[in-house]
């Protein structure tokens, strides 16, 4: 569907809660930082998004992760993103600034996401 457009937005076909607003990603965020300190702080932590469109709702998510320092040099970033289009997007918007540099390996199906067993990295 979209594979060679994008879609969202005001000239798009729909919009998402993450472009409406930054605090729907920020607040992703500050749930991801609660549970990693619930998980006891583990050296690696991946967060995966599947079907992530432009990129936004963890570009928002970031931007809080990055504030704890040891998080965020724990933290790689999976997208599960089948568009040649919206990978080009993502990485123009998380390409820098994210807690290790671009997304990691940018899988295409659900089934090549890394994996973890109780939220600690194998």
């Amino acid at each position: 569907y979209y594979m060679r457009r994008d879609v969202f937005g005001r000239s798009g076909d729909f919009i998402t809660g993450p472009e409406i607003s930054q605090v729907y990603g920020e607040l992703v965020g500050v749930w991801c930082v609660a549970t990693w300190h619930q998980l006891g702080e583990p050296e690696a932590l991946r967060i995966v998004e599947a079907g992530p469109g432009r990129g936004t709702l963890m570009a928002d998510a970031m931007r809080v992760i990055c504030r704890h320092s040891n998080m965020a040099r724990a933290t790689s970033l999976h997208l599960i993103e089948c568009s040649p289009w919206m990978r080009k997007k993502q990485l123009e918007l998380l390409g820098t600034g994210t807690a290790s540099g671009p997304p990691q390996g940018g899988p295409r199906r659900a089934e090549d996401a890394p994996r973890t067993r109780h939220g600690r990295v194998p």
